[in-house]
């Protein structure tokens, strides 16, 4: 092995590899924060240099594990000590931007918000949107199709690449930088990268598409009586609000509640006794008229009683108080701990249904000390249900998965809206999928990576 790491230091010089301590020190799991137990990691600086190192781990058959900005929650990142990471850090550059043809190519190691503020600097705008937004990258948003808040006006992070650049485990580079919106020459090998955790190849640039910047921002918190009467109002602000609609985050009760309880920061904005709140953005390009149209929207709304009571943000600081209840995650990891995540979808129509019996179930399971936390993205089917049973044991951890998931095949749902497989969700798979399509995605892995050397055991077993 010592031969191999002094063949990638020739590479990508030796503050490109790190060992030991600088290894150990860091996390490879935004929740449990666990170290990292790779035998090294590799950084490497340019496509050029990843393509080296790819061809010297193919001829020594050493698996790597991708890493990107860390923030996913599916274990996809972790690393035995007998593989190594290849960390794209380095690889962090925004190389240029097409105002005419709205398009920016960057490095895959760029955050997310570095490529937002740099398309805000030419009046236009990157619309992917996560709460991770200051760590997470470009890469790795691209690996795990990112969603995010924008879903129901923009689509995932598919939507939003028009081109790639990726290394294969054998070091070939297969580059895609297609700059055009149609193109239907062939395959669309770009689409074979996105979604696939790492485990066919490894993103290194992209050409992703960019979209006029909406000066125009409203944003409101609703209370809701009914569940009916929450898919009603995403009808209804959809009809109403026509092109202009960017977000519909619903939160249950008890989400609500526990962020605006004593014992964390955020203020109660509205009452807490409703059984649902949603918060409403939209962007536009007129201030005062879109203002005025929000604002009738709610009123409207009112009229029609799809809500009961409703704060219309007009401050920007306002607005982050709102988006501050749904996005603050470390508060939630701190009041239900031990938490497990879980990130499924499934039709808007059963999910009232679907929470309630899993309420049901763990209430029977684990009774008086179960709790269950609810909220998503109301209007592209994706729920994020946190729970907790106050046991961190790995048999506590399963068998709130087999309710959870279980309960979830009822109503032909999916085991990942937007967070991946990786290694958690990988023992479930065939309930999302048929054994036809794991049968071919096992074939397109032997094809693209034929000695199994790239995120080995993520996604497929």
């Amino acid at each position: 092995m010592d031969t191999l790491i002094n063949e990638l230091e020739t590479i990508v010089g030796k503050k490109g590899v790190l060992l030991g301590e600088d290894v150990a020190q860091r996390s490879v799991d935004w929740f449990t924060k666990a170290s990292c137990e790779a035998m090294a990691i590799i950084r490497p600086q340019n496509t050029e240099q990843l393509s080296q190192v790819m061809a010297a781990c193919h001829a020594a058959k050493q698996a790597v594990v991708t890493h990107g900005g860390l923030t996913g929650v599916v274990h996809g990142a972790v690393a035995s000590p007998n593989e190594l990471v290849i960390s794209l850090e380095l690889m962090n550059q925004i190389e240029s931007i097409d105002p005419v043809g709205s398009t920016m190519q960057v490095q895959a190691g760029a955050t997310l918000q570095s490529v937002q503020e740099a398309a805000d600097e030419i009046d236009l705008q990157f619309p992917l949107d996560l709460g991770a937004r200051g760590s997470c990258t470009i890469g790795g948003n691209i690996a795990t199709n990112a969603g995010g808040i924008r879903v129901i006006r923009y689509g995932m992070m598919r939507q939003q690449v028009l081109g790639l650049e990726a290394v294969l485990s054998d070091g070939t580079v297969v580059s895609s930088m297609n700059t055009m919106l149609k193109n239907n020459a062939g395959y669309d090998l770009k689409q074979l990268f996105i979604g696939s955790e790492g485990t066919l190849g490894i993103v290194t640039r992209a050409v992703l598409r960019l979209q006029p910047k909406m000066p125009s921002e409203q944003t409101a918190l609703v209370a809701v009586p009914s569940f009916d009467a929450l898919t009603r109002l995403l009808q209804f602000a959809s009809r109403e609000l026509a092109n202009s609609l960017s977000a519909f985050e619903a939160l249950w009760n008890n989400h609500y509640a526990l962020m605006t309880s004593e014992a964390t920061k955020h203020a109660e904005i509205l009452a807490g006794d409703s059984p649902f709140y949603a918060i409403i953005e939209t962007l536009g390009s007129n201030e005062e008229k879109d203002a005025e149209a929000f604002a009738a929207v709610l009123e409207k709304a009112l009229e029609e009683e799809l809500i009961t009571d409703a704060v219309l943000a007009n401050s920007s600081t306002q607005r982050q108080g709102i988006w501050d209840i749904r996005e603050d995650i470390e508060t939630l990891v701190y009041e239900l701990n031990p938490m497990f995540s879980f990130d499924i979808s499934l039709p808007i129509a059963h999910m009232d249904e679907y929470v309630t019996t899993l309420e049901e179930k763990l209430e029977a399971q684990w009774p008086g000390v179960a709790k269950i936390v609810v909220f998503g993205h109301l209007g592209d089917g994706n729920l994020h249900i946190m729970i907790t049973v106050r046991d961190p044991s790995p048999h506590s951890r399963r068998a709130v998965e087999e309710i959870v998931y279980g309960t979830l095949t009822r109503y032909s749902g999916s085991i990942s809206a937007e967070h991946g497989v990786g290694l958690e969700k990988r023992d479930y798979l065939s309930l999302s999928r048929t054994p036809e399509e794991i049968a071919l995605m096992k074939r397109m892995k032997l094809a693209l990576d034929p000695k199994g050397l790239l995120n080995p055991g993520k996604i497929l077993a």
